[in-house]
């Protein structure tokens, strides 16, 4: 997944959805080893510090850890990613739902679409 980042909202906020999405998702797999900020920041053509404040607050989370010798690493507690990507769908449908009845759909009919695009 490329890295998309925007002018609308602080640049290590947008990093650290991005990288919670790459381990809810299991780009990044639980208890694997991330690659180097300088490696990560490069990726994502941001400056090393940038990258740096983002995966300390996703440390401060608990969803990364730090090895001193080995580096950082996606938590290996499950329940948490679990939680975390049931969040973000919840998220992602509130969204969606607004967004709806923005443009004239009431809950009737977006139950209906709903079940209709599903099957």
């Amino acid at each position: 997944m490329p890295w998309e980042l925007k002018n609308d909202r602080p640049i290590y906020l947008q990093l650290i959805d991005q990288i919670s999405y790459r381990i809810v998702s299991g780009e990044y797999a639980i208890g694997s080893k991330l690659p180097s900020v300088r490696d990560l920041a490069t990726e994502a053509s941001v400056n090393p510090n940038t990258m740096q404040k983002a995966l300390s607050e996703l440390e401060r989370s608990g969803l990364l850890f730090t090895n001193r010798t080995s580096g950082r690493f996606i938590t290996e507690d499950s329940n948490m990613i679990q939680t975390m990507k049931l969040d973000l769908a919840k998220e992602q449908l509130k969204i969606f739902l607004d967004q709806l009845k923005k443009i004239g759909f009431n809950e009737a009919e977006i139950k209906e679409f709903i079940m209709n695009e599903v099957e």
